[in-house]
C-alpha cells in the first residue's frame, strides 16, 4: 500500500475511533427509522438481497429509485435507502442493513439533509469518513463509490455547501482505497448553470423519470468495475 494511502486510511480509523461510538449521539433520533429498517429486516428473511451484490444506500433520492433493477439489468442490485436520513443513520444502522448482505460493492448518497438541517460541510465530510470506516473495519474488500450531491431547485441556497462536500469527499477518494466519487453535481444543470426544474417532481428536490435516467446513465459505468 503506498504511504500516502495508508496514512488516509489511518486517519480515517483514528477519526472513527476517536467519535463517539454508532448510535452515541443523544442529540439524534435514530428511533425514528426503526419501523422501515425493521421492514427490510423482515423482507430479508422471505426475499433476501443477493449475498455479495450492489448495494445502493442513502436518503431519498436512492430510496426513491425504484427502478434500479431496470436501469441496470442482469446485476444484483438492492436498495436500502430511508429517506430523509443522514450520513450517521446508514453508519448506525450498518450491522443490520450492510453487514448481512456483505455487498462488494455499495452506492452511497446522503449529507443533503444533514447540510439543510445545519451542518457544515466539514461536519458531514467526517460523518462521511466514519461511514467508510465502519464499513471498511467489517468489510475491507468492499468498494464504496459516493454518488456526488447536484443542486436542487428547492434546496439551491446550499449548492455552494454541496460543492464543498463533494470537494472533500473527491479529495479523499482520491487517496483511499476502494473509495471512489461519482461526479454528478452538473447532472441537472441547464446551458444558464441553474438546475432545470423539468428534471424535478413537484417538490423541486427529487429527481423525476427523466432525472433518474440522467442519473443511471451517469451511474452505470461504474459497475462495470
Amino acid at each position: 500500500m503506498k504511504p500516502i494511502r495508508f496514512l488516509t486510511l489511518a486517519a480515517a480509523v483514528f477519526i472513527f475511533l476517536s467519535r463517539p461510538a454508532p448510535g452515541a449521539e443523544t442529540s439524534h433520533d435514530f428511533a425514528k427509522w426503526e419501523q422501515e429498517i425493521s421492514a427490510y429486516e423482515k423482507s430479508d428473511l422471505t426475499n433476501p438481497p443477493p449475498r455479495g451484490g450492489i448495494e445502493f444506500i442513502g436518503s431519498s433520492m436512492i430510496r426513491r429509485w425504484t427502478t434500479l433493477a431496470q436501469d441496470f439489468p442482469g446485476r444484483p442490485v438492492f436498495n436500502r435507502g430511508f429517506g430523509g436520513s443522514e450520513v450517521v443513520d446508514s453508519t448506525h444502522f450498518a450491522p443490520r442493513i450492510v453487514f448481512p448482505y456483505a455487498p462488494r460493492v455499495i452506492f452511497f448518497r446522503a449529507g443533503g439533509n444533514d447540510l439543510w438541517a445545519g451542518k457544515s460541510p466539514e461536519q458531514v465530510f467526517a460523518d462521511f469518513q466514519e461511514f467508510t470506516a465502519v464499513v471498511h473495519a467489517q468489510l475491507p474488500a468492499t468498494k464504496i463509490f459516493f454518488i456526488a450531491w447536484n443542486p436542487t431547485p428547492s434546496r439551491w441556497k446550499q449548492h455552494e455547501q454541496e460543492k464543498e462536500l463533494n470537494r472533500r469527499v473527491k479529495d479523499f477518494a482520491g487517496q483511499t482505497p476502494h473509495l471512489k466519487y461519482i461526479e454528478t453535481y452538473d447532472l441537472p444543470l441547464g446551458p444558464d448553470g441553474w438546475p432545470r426544474p423539468e428534471l424535478f417532481v413537484a417538490d423541486q428536490l427529487h429527481f423525476n423519470a427523466a432525472g433518474y435516467q440522467l442519473l443511471a446513465d451517469r451511474v452505470r459505468p461504474y459497475l462495470a468495475e
